[in-house]
């Protein structure tokens, strides 16, 4: 009998380490793609190191959700930036619905080994946005592009870099305060 319980208490400590694992992998795969800018992950930083020699043309894309009722775009579709200087970009975002519509912000670089070195300063998708009816507003991306991209075998020859946001409802907004 104690064999058949060992090998059940094993089996059990199993499943729950399997759920465990399951409910860890998203926040473990996202800290992965964050450090090493797999799938087109942005980094964030507090500060530009300073511009090199070098400019490269940043590209912006938007798409909204077929169930989120925004109008979503850039202002500008791309900008030629200093590598290592702070830059600056505009998105206007409308809400075409008759009441006050929560969404969030994804966001990818292509080519996906430019991610590492395309950092966020400031970005409105670090936050939830809520837009009420009719309302449009201007949302900013502060960012920069890494100088170690130019030592990247890699991501050295890469002349554009094209940034991609999609916005998708939020079922329930953040709480304020």
């Amino acid at each position: 009998m104690t064999g058949k319980l060992r090998t059940a208490a094993l089996a059990a400590l199993g499943v729950c380490c399997m759920t465990g694992l399951g409910y860890a992998s998203v926040p473990l795969y996202r800290l992965f793609c964050q450090v090493t800018g797999l799938n087109g992950t942005t980094q964030r930083g507090l500060e530009a190191p300073g511009a090199i020699g070098r400019d490269i043309r940043v590209g912006f894309d938007s798409n909204v959700s077929p169930d989120l009722p925004w109008k979503f775009a850039p202002v500008e579709r791309s900008q030629t930036v200093r590598i290592g200087a702070r830059s600056l970009a505009f998105f206007t975002a409308t809400n075409t619905a008759t009441k006050p519509i929560t969404g969030s912000a994804t966001f990818n670089v292509s080519p996906a080994q430019a991610g590492r070195y395309f950092t966020k300063i400031q970005c409105f998708c670090f936050n939830q946005q809520t837009l009420k009816p009719g309302e449009t507003v201007r949302m900013p991306v502060i960012f920069f592009v890494d100088p170690a991209i130019a030592q990247d075998p890699d991501a050295k020859d890469v002349s554009t870099i094209t940034l991609s946001y999609t916005f998708y409802p939020v079922d329930s907004p953040a709480p304020t305060g």
